[in-house]
């Protein structure tokens, strides 16, 4: 079970009276190896968490939508009336860009809704709260209304609800991973072709997360520019790789073969996709292998190259991330998520504990004046109703 048991069904009775029809979990996510991969369709490997995002609903008898969640006022719309909020009401543009995104699928809303929101995730930490959020939403709502997909239909619901609602250019990482999260395994997403596979995590191996508290709002950050910036670099390597479609498809000697025709910034950023979808593989060959020392050095480099190559990691990142790389208790360490702020994964042996956590963060802390948020997970199963 989930680790918020009834607490979306009991924010539901506080505000709407009665019991909600339906529940859903969606958890976030980390993102293992493969940043900024997903959408110049490359390799990517996340794990679902167990902490997460729970989803009450109920049908109303009028066409009217009223959300509520653990962290936000009473928010009340008209159903059809679909338009992103700005504001601090507009934690909502997730459920309603998958409600409209779902109508326009074919699901049938005679009725508006009633939903309550309350969340175990962390805000900003680069755990995917957004997608976490979009596919608890997708299965309460599915249920509610008697819709039908497949997992990689939630996934890709999501996805598109915050492509073209939230105006998010993300790729399918984030929702296929929460979709098709699996206890004790990796999520392993071909973004070319989107096909989702899972892959067994090596016993003894744990999840540290480090969040800098360092807020980052990928929506309104540089996150759009790498997207770009990803695309001009393909269409420069295009004029000498034609057949190519995507970043993911250019080899590393390619790349390198064609450095002196291309933008000097353009080439960097092409050389983090590039390598990064190389240590994908070289991280499913390491744990084929149970090597975990094989996956940490992956990690690391992973780090460097989103520190050098893509620029989206920050001073406070690379502290924790060096700090991190210190402990022999730990493999590998790198940032998580789409970067310029947010949070730091470390894959550590069984040995490393809070104390060790209290001492990387007793130094974050002289140097930045910022104390970080620690949390110890695993990998687990993925949206479910509940």
């Amino acid at each position: 079970m989930p680790p918020l048991d009834n607490l979306s069904a009991q924010l539901f009775q506080r505000h709407f009276s009665g019991q909600p029809s339906h529940s859903a979990f969606a958890p976030g996510r980390i993102e293992f190896i493969g940043n900024h991969t997903d959408y110049n369709g490359g390799l990517v490997m996340g794990a679902a968490v167990t902490e997460g995002i729970t989803i009450a609903v109920s049908l109303r008898d009028d066409e009217q939508i009223q959300i509520v969640s653990d962290a936000g006022d009473l928010v009340e719309l008209n159903l059809g009336n679909y338009q992103p909020l700005s504001g601090p009401d507009s934690w909502t543009n997730y459920p309603i860009g998958v409600t409209q995104v779902m109508t326009e699928l074919g699901m049938r809303t005679p009725t508006g809704y009633n939903m309550a929101v309350t969340s175990t995730l962390p805000a900003g930490a680069g755990m995917s709260s957004s997608a976490a959020f979009e596919l608890a939403t997708a299965k309460a709502l599915a249920a509610l209304y008697g819709f039908e997909t497949d997992t990689a239909g939630f996934a890709r619901i999501g996805r598109k609800a915050e492509n073209e609602f939230v105006g998010m250019p993300c790729g399918i990482l984030d929702q296929g991973v929460s979709a098709f999260g699996q206890a004790d395994h990796l999520v392993k997403i071909d973004c070319a072709t989107e096909s989702f596979a899972t892959e067994p995590m090596p016993e003894g191996a744990h999840f540290w997360i480090f969040n800098s508290n360092k807020k980052h709002a990928l929506v309104d950050s540089a996150y759009a520019d790498r997207h770009r910036e990803c695309h001009e670099a393909l269409a420069q390597l295009q004029v000498d790789y034609p057949d190519a479609q995507n970043l993911s498809q250019i080899t590393e000697a390619q790349l390198e073969s064609s450095k002196p025709k291309i933008d000097e910034l353009l080439y960097r950023r092409a050389a983090h996709v590039v390598g990064e979808n190389a240590r994908v593989q070289a991280v499913q060959a390491a744990l084929a292998q149970n090597d975990l020392k094989a996956v940490g050095s992956a990690l690391n480099a992973s780090h460097e190259s989103s520190r050098v190559n893509f620029n989206n990691s920050i001073e406070e990142l690379d502290t924790l991330v060096d700090l991190l790389k210190q402990q022999p208790n730990v493999y590998g360490a790198r940032l998580t998520g789409g970067g310029f702020g947010g949070a730091v994964m470390a894959l550590t042996d069984a040995d490393f504990g809070q104390t060790h956590a209290d001492l990387i963060a007793t130094a974050f802390e002289a140097k930045h004046q910022l104390q970080p948020s620690i949390f110890h997970t695993r990998a687990g199963d993925g949206a479910q109703l509940l």
